[in-house]
């Protein structure tokens, strides 16, 4: 079947699709008007309800939740490659990549963030039971959802220092256990947005902190002529990125955030076949993209 690059958002909206194209156009107005705006961080998508993880919030299960954690990762190992195909037609490339690294050494995966079940297509991607996602602390919510992010290897930051340190900790001793952590650096879902954005440092941080290497994963989109509106999803996972012990502790953060941007860059140009270019800058005064 011939495969197309996903290059135009209207080839996504199936004809008739009025309400789809609506939503279409007022996302990618929002995208726009943050993208002019160099806003790459925003959320414009708004949460629900949620609970701030405190001291007591169970990073490293224990007893009957790690069974039960167990269970839902072996349920999602089952069925989840199932979704994930029919869903959104995922495709995986570089798992040499992740191969290459053995199975004791950890490391930081770095993945760009553009739809709410893109975790699912990540932890295909990067092993059900080897994979934990960092998220929001908004992403702490109850209910049905809430109870499966939970056992499913959320790791959710917070503004409690004591649960912030809990957390370090578990970081830690899955690193060491040859785990992949991954964030979202971007810090803000957009839907389906396929450039890349600027990175936080967090990430790069935590990578030096442990003396990880890095691993870029950047997902894009193509459709093909049997599914003409479908937004199917290619993972790339990229060569790993690994600390230049050479440069000071400082630099060392800001290098691994500049070659995993580049890396992405290089991937976005390669899959688009075309240079990244970002909409003129319309501030008054305008900073450096990442400010």
């Amino acid at each position: 079947m011939k495969e197309e690059v996903y290059d135009n958002m209207d080839s996504a909206i199936p004809p008739g699709g009025r309400k789809i194209r609506e939503n279409y156009e007022k996302r990618h107005l929002i995208q726009d008007c943050l993208e002019s705006h160099r806003r790459f961080d925003y959320d414009y998508i708004a949460f629900g309800k949620y609970t701030i993880p405190d001291s007591t919030y169970p990073y490293r299960k224990k007893g009957w939740k790690r069974f039960v954690t167990g269970l839902l990762r072996t349920i999602t190992q089952i069925f989840g490659p199932l979704v994930n195909w029919f869903g959104y037609g995922a495709t995986v490339r570089g798992r040499k990549n992740i191969r290459a690294l053995g199975r004791k050494q950890g490391a930081i995966c770095i993945s760009n963030h553009f739809m709410f079940l893109d975790n699912l297509i990540l932890r295909q991607a990067l092993g059900f039971y080897r994979s934990f996602h960092t998220m929001t602390y908004q992403n702490n919510r109850g209910g049905f959802l809430g109870w499966i992010l939970k056992h499913s290897g959320m790791l959710p930051f917070s503004p409690d220092l004591e649960a912030m340190r809990n957390m370090t900790n578990e970081m830690e001793r899955l690193l060491k256990k040859g785990k992949l952590i991954n964030f979202y650096a971007e810090r803000a879902m957009w839907g389906n947005y396929q450039k890349p954005r600027p990175l936080k440092e967090g990430a790069f941080h935590y990578a030096v902190k442990f003396n990880v290497p890095v691993v870029p994963v950047f997902c894009t989109f193509k459709k093909t002529r049997k599914h003409g509106y479908a937004q199917w999803v290619v993972v790339h996972i990229l060569p790993p990125i690994y600390i230049n012990e050479d440069l000071p502790r400082k630099d060392r953060i800001a290098d691994l955030k500049t070659r995993t941007e580049q890396a992405w860059k290089e991937c976005y140009e390669k899959v688009y076949k075309k240079p990244l270019e970002y909409l003129p800058d319309v501030r008054k005064n305008p900073r450096p993209a990442d400010d």
